[in-house]
């Protein structure tokens, strides 16, 4: 790994935990955060490994210093599959890429929070404030972008 590339995923690290932690707005079962956005962001601008780097342990790290250590290991491996889905198909099916992302979160998320708390009805719960969750980012990921290609912004990683 450059410099230039350990430098570019500590900041998208940085800012995963700051998006994911700062703003959270309360949800039964959890809390909607913009964390997704910044993790399709570093896809985007960092690639592949950045992005699944930044990701896990951005969110890993905010589900620590939220009070959710119990969700850290489902949070590794829902991210590193958002961030893989999301990088496999944003080239030609950008939109595509980011809605089936943000289903694997919501799918991951309520499977997860039914084995966790061993109730199918307590993981299903969740499902509409997790898919309100991944609107929310999608938005924010596609507002983002085109604001970053109007100001002359490169997403030119290929890795």
């Amino acid at each position: 790994m450059t410099t230039r590339q350990l430098t570019l995923a500590a900041i998208m690290t940085a800012f995963v935990f700051v998006a994911t932690f700062v703003p959270k707005i309360p949800i039964p079962l959890g809390y909607v955060h913009l964390g997704n956005a910044a993790i399709f962001l570093a896809v985007m601008f960092g690639g592949r490994r950045i992005g699944i780097l930044s990701g896990v342990v951005g969110s890993a790290l905010a589900d620590l210093l939220s009070g959710f250590p119990i969700w850290i290991v489902p949070t590794i491996f829902i991210k590193a599959a958002e961030a893989e889905i999301f990088w496999r198909l944003r080239e030609k099916h950008f939109l595509i890429g980011l809605i089936a992302a943000g289903l694997v979160m919501a799918t991951g998320y309520t499977l997860a929070g039914a084995f966790l708390y061993d109730s199918l009805s307590a993981g299903l719960a969740s499902t509409p404030g997790l898919l309100l969750e991944a609107a929310v980012n999608i938005s924010v990921t596609i507002i983002l972008s085109m604001a970053i290609k109007i100001r002359g912004g490169d997403d030119g990683q290929k890795n």
